[in-house]
Parts: C-alpha cells; structure tokens; sequence
C-alpha cells in the first residue's frame, strides 16, 4: 500500500465525492449474493473472468479436489464449469461466454458433458434427517439429470436408473449406462463438507465418526465414486470438488486417493477471489458509472486491510481479495459518499462462527486453544502446511495451523528457512479471530460477561476519554469467575487476552507490537475516524508484567515503582513518533501504564505530558 491505514483521513474519501462521470455508461449489477453464473450473465451483472483458467483445468488430472475459504466464490466457479461443459447449452454459448477469455479461445471439449451437480449445503444436518436428506438431495438432481438428458437415453434405460432404490444404485446405472455409450459425465460436489463440520459442531466427534468411518453413509458415498474413477466403469469423466476443509475428505477416502488435491498448487492461486488489479477495475467501472462515490486509491487501501492478503501456495506470488466481501462493500457504499455502516458482512460473520468447534470439540477447550490464543498475540506464526489429515489429528500443531490456513484465517506471507510464514490475511479476520477466544472462554463457562456493559464502557473509553472503568470491570470479572485465571500466565497471554475484549467494538483499530518511535508498543488503540469522525480520543497502553511468584511482597513495591518508571518512559517515546503526531492533530491519544502481578491488574494511570 502506499499509506498506511492510519494516516487516511475522512478527507481522502470526501474531496472527490461527487465525481463527474469520465464516460457515460449504465453500470452492471453488483453481483453480491450471486453464485450462478448463467443469472450473472443474463442480468447484466459484473462478471470478474476467471475463465482462462479452463484449459489449465483440463490440462490437469482428471478428478479434482480444491479447498478454499468461504465466501471467495467457489460456488460460482462451479456454476462457470457447469455452464461451460453442459452439451444442452451449447446453443447458449456466445451469449454467456462471447466477452470472456474462453469465449474466444474455447477448447475443444466445450458443450460435450452430461453434468451431475450436488450442492451438499442442501443437505439437512439433523442428526436424525441427515442421511433422509442426503438421500433425497441426491435423488432429485438424478431425476432432473434424466430429464435433462432424457435423449441419451432410451424409454427402458431411464426406467431402470429412476427405478434404483437409493442414490448409490441410481447413479452406479447412470456411470454403466454412459460407459456403454460412450458418454462424458462431469460430477461436480459444491461444499462437500458443510453438513459434516455442522454435525461436528452441533453433535461432537463421534456422530461426525459415524458418518465418514466404517460403514457410515457418507463414506460409502465416496466409495462408489473411487469405484467409477479407477477400473471398468468409466462414465465419470470428469470430477471437480470443493469445500473448506480436508479433513472430512481425509476420513472419507484416506486423503482423497481417487484424484488430485489442487489446494496448494500456486498455479490455481487466483482462479476464485479477486486480484488486487480485478479490484481496481471494479472500482472504476462503478465510478465511471457515478454508482462509487468514494475516490479509488484511498479505497483500494482501505479494502486491502480489511479484505486482502490471501495466497494460496506457498509459491503463489499474487496476493487476493476475498470476493464476497468486496462485493459486500460495494453494495453497501452504492451511491454514498462515506464508508459503509458496518465493514464486515454479518453473513461471513455467521459462516466463520460455525468453525467454533476448532478449539472446543465436545464442549471441552484443547491444545488449540492455546495455539490460537498465541497466533493472536503475535499475528502470525511458522509452520508446513500439511495437505490432508484426519479428525483424529487436528490437535496436532502442523495439522492445527493447517486447517487455520485452509479456512481463510491464516495466509501465506513468504517464508523463513524454507517454511511458510503465516499470518492474520486482514482486519476482518483478526475480528473473527478475537471473537473465537472470546466465545471459546464462554462457551466451556470459563469466562462470561456481560457484552452490551463492556461495549458501553468501550464507547466511554472512544467518546468521554473514560478508559479506567474498562479495565476496572474485567479486573472484578477475572477476580469472581476464578477459572478464567488459568490461562492467564504471562504478559503476552495477558496482552492477547485484553486485546480479545478490546475488539468487541470497531471505535478502534488495535495494533499489538506496533514499531513506533524506536519501540514496539504494546496497544495502540488508533482512533477509527474514518467510521466514526466525532470519536474523542486514542490510547497508547504500555503493559508491564510482575509474575506473581517472582517477587514477595518486600520486593514487590520496589518492583512496581521499576515498571511505572519504565512504562513512562516507553509511553512517552511512542507518542512522539510521527504517525501519532498526525493523529493527535485531530484527537488526543491518551498514554495509560498497565501493571499487572499475576492476573491482577494492581497499577493502571494515566500518563500526563
């Protein structure tokens, strides 16, 4: 970026507010929402093309496997295969494909599949209706396939694949059939995961064993496709499947052994999400078009804090946008002059919320609560990233960070001594991320407060300049509820911890270790004038840390004057760097000493000029 977020004013979104249109053009629709690729092309919405990624599918094995995070537009690559590879369209081709990359370089296998779409969204988790549902989903799609493709097959043939009792039976007829024909069939599974994370989180491990072990369903399920991959049943042609995770593809097939998992391969890097020059295009179509009001660059910026920074390879060199999101902000910002009311979608609010079971499966806190507590505290971490792993695994560290960087809530940002460094993508996810240790804490009845008190005392702090009630009232939580002392051991557990609570609120953008003036500031709480121009104040916090054993109570008063005299020092150092200068030009930043003995906050003033 050029800027740092913290030195846009409201000004770099106000000068050019009303702009005059450079070309006059009807502006495509926002296509937020929007996975179907036919509907985005008939209605004239915004298409960003990924279509010059078809040959390089088709040049790659013929049974896929690609994990990516939600929202980033999996669904609608899927919709652009089906549409592509659907020999009952093939009259349809120029005008869904005639502007696009493909459109003018189609390959040979264009309109030449019989398509089978499961999308297993659909697929009721209840634990009593799962496998009813699974069942019926299936069947439906089977029944509409035969009517779509009713002339391949004769009168007989449809009767007897309509005729199978289940869905194994009706599409092991369809792969015979289409083998004895000749035909091509294209399987493509859309969240193949979603109902199994669900029963995961909602029932714990073993209904989600009962489902991908042995004899359970979903694991039969793919027994048949690795039966109609490999052998003398060759009808699936082809194979494309998506989700979020491995692990349940782990379980099923003991890592995907019936095709290619392309997750990792940098090749594939930009097929789903938007680059950052996709990005840009999309703002100055909607500017043009007077549908954006807000000036580009300072934008851009803004979007790529709170939206980018996602590679998927470790060789990937291009950095991504969440697709979802940006389209999230531009309906929200159509035809306004200031920033959306809210950054995050609550829709990917809700989506990440169901991978709460990461840290507490069957109710109960694991070892990656605390690796998750840590990656908080620092923002990033080293590690392999691991291709596949079962359930079983997952409290394993490497697998741990793995699933992280698979679900979006890590990224890969280069390398140190040939393993990647992986790190927070953006603000939206360190927003997610503080929301998970704070719910992990409640959800085990570790530690519970009351939410709507402490957002008010977050706006007392923002607008009146009251930081102390803050800081007092998690102090007197911490002292009732003694559990919750248990994971507090140490000045970064302590750091990490606070920093969960203090973003509970969006009055402030938290920075943790920040370099400023020669150091490394502990919080800096920046004010977020951008969203909330009559905010008051900012705060500087230096923490300091006495452990509770080190020193007796003669020692400790000594101790204390040490780290008071220390912080003040700090904080007075931080204040005078150049970018908290720019903001005291508008707000006063306030510089408070924390000083904690064991858990106990026993110092907290304010540091005077």
């Amino acid at each position: 970026m050029s800027r740092l977020l913290c030195r846009l004013t409201r000004e770099d979104f106000i000068d050019n507010a009303n702009p005059v249109a450079t070309q006059s053009i009807i502006p495509k629709r926002i296509p937020y929402g929007i996975s179907d690729f036919g509907r985005m092309q008939r209605e004239n919405a915004y298409y960003v093309d990924k279509t010059h990624y078809i040959p390089l599918i088709e040049a790659a094995p013929f049974y896929l496997f690609c994990i990516r995070p939600r929202r980033m537009g999996k669904s609608l690559w899927l919709s652009i295969l089906q549409h592509y590879y659907d020999v009952n369209r093939a009259d349809e081709f120029d005008e869904l494909f005639g502007d696009t990359y493909i459109g003018q370089n189609p390959t040979t296998e264009r309109n030449s599949y019989l398509i089978i779409f499961l999308n297993f969204a659909m697929v009721n988790p209840a634990l009593d209706k799962v496998e009813k549902s699974f069942e019926s989903n299936g069947r439906d799609e089977i029944d509409s396939f035969l009517r779509r493709y009713a002339q391949f097959f004769s009168e007989d043939e449809t009767q007897h694949i309509a005729s199978g009792q289940n869905l194994e039976t009706k599409l092991r007829r369809i792969f015979y059939y289409a083998t004895e024909k000749r035909l091509k069939i294209y399987l493509l599974i859309d969240e193949y995961d979603n109902f199994t994370n669900t029963i995961l989180t909602t029932e714990g491990k073993s209904a989600y064993h009962d489902l991908t072990h042995g004899t359970g369903f979903f694991r039969h399920f793919f027994n048949l496709l690795k039966g109609t991959t490999g052998g003398q049943i060759t009808g699936l042609t082809r194979l494309f499947i998506t989700g979020v995770s491995p692990v349940t593809m782990d379980d099923v097939t003991s890592g995907f052994n019936i095709g290619r998992n392309i997750s990792l391969n940098a090749r594939f890097n930009e097929m789903v999400g938007f680059t950052e020059a996709e990005v840009r295009s999309l703002l100055e179509h909607y500017r043009d078009g007077e549908w954006l009001r807000l000036p580009i660059e300072p934008t851009m910026e803004l979007m790529k804090v709170w939206y980018g920074n996602y590679r998927f390879g470790q060789r990937a060199n291009t950095s991504m946008f969440n697709s979802d999101m940006v389209l999230y902000f531009l309906d929200e910002a159509y035809e306004q002059t200031l920033l959306p009311t809210a950054l995050i979608d609550e829709n990917v609010r809700i989506d990440y919320g169901k991978l709460r079971h990461l840290m507490s499966v069957d109710k109960r806190l694991n070892g990656n609560f605390s690796q998750l507590q840590r990656i908080v505290e620092t923002g990033e971490t080293v590690s392999n990233i691991n291709l596949s792993f079962p359930l079983e695994e997952l409290t394993e560290r490497e697998n741990f960070i793995s699933l992280l960087y698979y679900f979006g809530l890590l990224s890969i940002d280069g390398s140190v001594e040939g393993q990647p460094r992986l790190r927070i993508p953006n603000r939206t996810i360190k927003d997610l991320m503080y929301g998970y240790i704070r719910r992990g804490f409640r959800d085990v009845d570790v530690f519970r407060l009351d939410m709507l008190k402490l957002s008010d005392l977050m706006r007392d702090m923002a607008y009146r300049g009251q930081w102390r009630p803050f800081f007092e009232y998690l102090n007197t939580q911490i002292q009732e509820q003694a559990s919750v002392r248990d994971h507090l051991n140490g000045e970064k557990v302590i750091q990490g911890f606070l920093i969960a609570y203090l973003n509970i609120t969006h009055y402030f953008l938290t920075w943790s270790e920040r370099e400023m003036g020669g150091g490394f500031v502990d919080l800096y709480l920046e004010p977020f004038l951008l969203q909330y121009p009559e905010m008051k104040y900012g705060y500087l916090i230096e923490l300091e840390y006495i452990s509770a054993t080190q020193f007796n109570d003669k020692k400790f008063d000594k101790s204390l004057q040490q780290e008071i005299h220390e912080a003040t020092k700090q904080l007075t150092q931080y204040a005078n760097d150049p970018r908290i200068q720019q903001v005291t030009e508008q707000v006063p930043v306030k510089k408070v000493a924390l000083i904690y003995k064991g858990w106990e906050l026993v110092y907290a003033e304010e540091i005077e000029s």
